[in-house]
């Protein structure tokens, strides 16, 4: 009995291969924008400027976090502060009114500005110098202040939110990789090949999706929803070029044993 030939891609009519080239590019342009809505999907979910992996851990884990100014007040920083402008200063952080109030004229030497200004800025200026100056955090203004004066009680997406997510993204991921990998079974390019980038794309799927609900409990998984997606992305991304090259790349017959 004969071995069934599996369907090169290469064979089609070149109207069909165009038809498939543009449906591929399509496809990865839409990967490539998904990249960039992630981005501004996720900016500024730490409440801090910029995206970075807290942006992530954030959406599926949840942050809290005591600001560095809270922090360094606990910690008896500076020695010589006075107790009742300690606690002053601490109250101001641990209130909901901390813009509001940081240069309140109604509270008058008690007003956290007045507070920064006679206590820190002898050190904690741009323009510090001495033993003890550290102009690496300066607190000369508002925005300087204001910028670590905020502790973070970040909570994750809700389980109804990720369920509703992964219901509509899940199968949609599976079914674009598994289209874009048995085009590329049809190509001319190695079986070990195309079966490696259909697996890592696969695994880095399953790592994506199982580590958005694994991270509520262990932040650790964020690593493994980043590093799935970087897997799963960039698996159908190469799957995609590898076909586009395939439909158009001049004769020859590359071995795919």
């Amino acid at each position: 009995m004969s071995r069934l030939q599996t369907p090169r891609l290469k064979d089609l009519h070149p109207l069909a291969r165009l038809g498939v080239t543009l449906l591929v590019v399509t496809l990865l342009g839409g990967y490539a924008l998904s990249g960039l809505h992630l981005r501004w999907h996720y900016d500024n979910r730490d409440e801090q400027a910029g995206f970075t992996l807290d942006d992530v851990r954030a959406a599926y884990h949840g942050i809290t976090s005591e600001s560095p100014l809270l922090g360094a007040l606990n910690a008896g920083h500076p020695e010589d502060l006075g107790e009742t402008d300690r606690e002053a200063l601490v109250a101001w952080l641990e209130s909901d009114t901390i813009n509001i109030d940081y240069d309140n004229f109604d509270l008058g030497d008690e007003a956290p500005a007045e507070i920064i200004a006679v206590s820190c800025l002898d050190c904690h200026s741009r323009n510090a110098t001495g033993t003890d100056a550290y102009p690496r955090v300066p607190l000369d203004g508002a925005d300087d202040v204001l910028s670590i004066a905020y502790s973070r009680d970040v909570q994750p997406s809700p389980v109804e939110i990720l369920a509703v997510s992964q219901h509509t993204h899940a199968p949609t991921m599976a079914l674009v990789l598994l289209v874009v990998g048995a085009l590329g079974v049809m190509t001319r390019w190695w079986r070990w090949l195309t079966g490696f980038v259909l697996a890592v794309g696969g695994l880095g799927l399953l790592c994506d999706m199982g580590g958005q609900w694994l991270a509520r409990d262990n932040d650790a998984w964020v690593y493994a929803i980043v590093g799935g997606g970087i897997a799963y992305a960039g698996s159908v991304m190469l799957a995609g070029l590898g076909v586009i090259v395939d439909l158009w790349l001049p004769g020859g017959k590359a071995s795919r044993d």
